[in-house]
């Protein structure tokens, strides 16, 4: 097999290629971190990086998604591009792919109750006339503090370490104490260090809170894009990769520890502390990311009846998946409700307290897959809306991650108006811009209720004879122009066209169904909902008004909209921080009234008419 050199900037990442992978396979080979939005089907066209040494000519996907003068200045897609020759590829600048990954929730009171714990111990020197065995002195000490002898259980790997602990301690030593069973055993007195570090695994993101598990002190907060992404932007890509492809479920489970890993050095480097100091790890992840983390092949869920292999709660052994943290340490994983609907979102319910409101709320997550949650301390209902990878960016146009260089929100006033996230020129739109976007058309009634973009001469309002410029016609369908080329940070025009707006109309209508199917599952109208919270980075970001106007949320609930922020987060720290909460989680995963929105009575006739708008 013939092989290249194929070199990849910033950084000089040297690699020898076998002759026919794509840029893609190779990148992932090496763990280079890049965003494959629609798994590198070729679908997207995200991908994009410059070829300056060894360039071929472009496949014919290629000429269709990327402009001429683009493909003649090196511009490819690493998903399909070949390795045939020696390359020089140069990617992205980082700072252009730096995520605004939502870290900050509310929080909520709670009484601290730590999994585990620890117990300083005097244990009593043996003699000639006590000669007990060390574990049998062990067990009175614990005896002593109240632990029942005949529960008292340990693991080979503490007896074979107590011996040479006993002695080194002169027999003063600390039980790491899980229940009644001793999973550490440690010299001296170490209980002034117990941590351990709360996360939520999205498909997006992935965020780790370091926490003080005596007195919960959040000491720091650390943020990544799954690598996962690599692979695919939303869960069915996953879900294939993992099913399909050869060794794909070890490589996401792979990605997915490696990342974890990676960012609880990040979190004990900010704070000078070591890893054998952290004794406890909580996961909050949607059902397809929980699988992965687990190393369970999730195909089950992405057949009917889409039923999850585990729901109930688990507590591993760190040292089992390969998490890199104290011997001791455990694993606490919360349940899952159904196959799209996870211990994420059971961490939003328990970070609510959802099933102790005495009144009606309605919980929105909204993303790739959105999940909705209805209900107050009588019950619960739930579903999960497949609003696909629109709101992420992907499969629109001119669209993007959350990221430096994305426009987040546009204004109409007397001109077009926009913010960028880390200011300067504008690399494309991100969903809230999207929805702004959207939102102003139909207010403006240059969309129908439809989703057509009305021609200049078809407009009756008269503000929006402002932005009849704005109407272009870009490969030969109708758009909406937000910036021209000389504006843009790439040279390319950004815009929203009639295929984006289609886009947009199928993820709003998905989850505007799913509210109206848990209204009637649940026997109430809207305006019997007293309050609505939106949890998540995309809800955290958007303008409740322009998601109101496109209808992805009632109008009548605009005033009752508040944004909860990263609750999933919240309640992964809950869960780890006190044993109640996490037996709360198990309780509420189980009461949970769980609703398929594909044979629901007329949900196909509900989401038709949730893709409309209601225009002026």
């Amino acid at each position: 097999m013939n092989y290249h050199t194929v070199v990849f900037q910033p950084g000089d990442v040297l690699l020898e290629v076998p002759e026919g992978k794509t840029l893609k396979e190779a990148m992932n080979d090496a763990g280079l971190e890049f965003d494959f939005p629609c798994g590198g089907r070729g679908t997207c066209g995200k991908c994009r990086v410059r070829i300056s040494k060894g360039l071929a000519a472009p496949i014919p996907r290629e000429q269709e998604i990327i402009q001429a003068q683009e493909l003649d200045e090196g511009i490819r897609l690493a998903c399909l591009t070949t390795v045939v020759n020696d390359l020089l590829v140069e990617l992205p600048n980082k700072n252009q792919l730096k995520h605004n990954i939502l870290i900050t929730s509310e929080a909520r009171s709670f009484q601290i109750a730590p999994h585990l714990q620890k117990l300083y111990l005097e244990i009593e020197k043996p003699s000639r006339e006590a000669h007990s065995s060390d574990w049998h002195r062990i067990k009175d000490s614990l005896i002593k503090q109240g632990y029942k002898e005949r529960e008292l259980e340990s693991e080979v790997s503490i007896f074979r370490k107590m011996p040479d602990v006993l002695r080194e301690a002169d027999n003063c030593v600390t039980a790491v104490m899980y229940g009644s069973e001793v999973v550490g055993i440690e010299p001296l007195d170490s209980r002034n260090t117990l941590l351990g570090m709360a996360f939520d695994i999205g498909t997006t993101t992935i965020v780790g809170y370091l926490l003080d598990l005596s007195s919960g002190e959040e000491l720091n907060v650390v943020s990544a894009l799954n690598p996962q992404t690599a692979f695919g932007a939303d869960v069915i890509s996953r879900l294939t990769f993992a099913s399909h492809e050869e060794s794909g479920l070890n490589k996401l489970h792979n990605a997915v520890i490696e990342a974890i890993n990676k960012l609880i050095a990040e979190a004990i480097q900010k704070t000078s502390i070591a890893r054998e100091q952290i004794y406890g790890i909580s996961i909050a992840a949607n059902t397809c990311m929980h699988h992965i983390f687990l190393g369970i092949n999730p195909q089950s869920i992405a057949v009917s009846p889409y039923v999850p292999a585990l729901s109930e709660p688990l507590v591993l052994d760190a040292s089992d998946l390969k998490i890199d943290i104290n011997q001791a340490g455990k694993v606490f994983v919360l349940p899952n409700i159904a196959g799209f609907v996870g211990a994420d979102t059971v961490a939003v319910l328990l970070s609510t307290e959802l099933d102790q409101s005495k009144d009606i709320k309605l919980v929105i997550d909204i993303g790739t897959n959105g999940e909705i949650a209805l209900g107050s301390r009588e019950k619960i209902v739930a579903c999960s809306a497949a609003a696909g990878p629109a709101f992420e960016g992907a499969q629109i146009s001119s669209g993007m991650r959350g990221a430096v260089g994305a426009m987040d929100h546009v204004y109409y006033r007397d001109r077009l108006e926009y913010s960028v996230i880390g200011g300067g020129k504008p690399l494309g739109v991100c969903g809230s811009a999207l929805l702004d976007t959207v939102a102003g058309l139909v207010e403006l009634g240059i969309l129908n209720k439809r989703g057509k973009i009305l021609a200049p001469d078809q407009l009756t309002n008269p503000v929006a004879q402002r932005f009849k410029e704005n109407l272009i016609e870009y490969e030969g369908q109708v758009a909406f122009l937000l910036a021209k080329e000389n504006e843009t940070g790439h040279g390319r025009p950004i815009m929203i066209t009639q295929s984006d707006i289609r886009e947009l109309q199928m993820a709003k209508g998905a989850m505007a169904a799913g509210v109206r199917v848990l209204l009637d599952a649940y026997g109430i109208v809207v305006q019997d909902i007293q309050e609505v919270l939106l949890a998540g980075a995309f809800g955290n970001y958007l303008n409740p008004h322009s998601a109101c106007v496109i209808g992805l949320i009632p109008p009548e609930l605009e005033s009752k909209i508040k944004m909860i922020g990263n609750a999933a987060g919240t309640g992964a720290k809950l869960a780890l921080l006190s044993a109640n909460e996490y037996g709360r989680a198990r309780d509420i995963a189980e009461d949970v009234k769980f609703v398929e929105l594909g044979s629901y009575p007329r949900f196909n006739s509900i989401f038709g008419e949730c893709t409309y708008f209601k225009v002026p």
